[in-house]
């Protein structure tokens, strides 16, 4: 597939939010629980941290957004964690393995060196193991489980806690 990784975009908003909402709504793939308006993503968009790493994936053919990733600080009320940056990684159910998450990982891993980052931190459902399994052909690695991490529909949740070392 021929794709386009670009920062986002104000407009790419609508586009985000088609992506992200039915990966929601599957209950299955995140810990995200309440449904996002555009209006909110334009504003989170807007907000987005200066040092943060915010990418978009385009398939060139027709110009649609069919992923995303973005990487905030980990932490800004101190500066120790000044390295460490936090990932989500989101591709559209119709087009999953496909390479969107790869080339989002290229690029984003990219700018992330740039902005001085050494690792990212991420947590992955322990229920998503297709997800764990990008990850960790990214080169993260398990640091362990976040036991009952999640608490959806009653049901509780683990989340497995990666890093990568950039």
């Amino acid at each position: 597939m021929d794709l386009l990784v670009r920062e986002v975009r104000l407009d790419d908003a609508e586009a985000i939010v088609r992506i992200l909402n039915p990966i929601i709504e599957a209950k299955v793939y995140t810990a995200f629980d309440t449904l996002f308006t555009v209006e909110c993503e334009r504003d989170y968009i807007l907000n987005f941290p200066q040092r943060g790493v915010f990418n978009v994936a385009i398939r060139r053919q027709d110009e649609r957004v069919l992923g995303f990733q973005s990487m905030e600080p980990f932490a800004t009320y101190t500066h120790a964690f000044d390295h460490v940056g936090v990932l989500g990684t989101y591709v559209d159910l119709a087009c999953r393995r496909q390479g969107i998450s790869r080339s989002l990982f290229r690029a984003t891993l990219e700018a992330a060196r740039g902005k001085g980052y050494e690792k990212i931190f991420t947590f992955v459902r322990a229920d998503n193991l297709a997800a764990l399994v990008t990850y960790l052909k990214q080169d993260f690695s398990i640091v362990g489980t976040a036991r009952r991490q999640a608490k959806l529909n009653g049901a509780y949740v683990d989340e497995i806690i990666i890093e990568r070392f950039l």
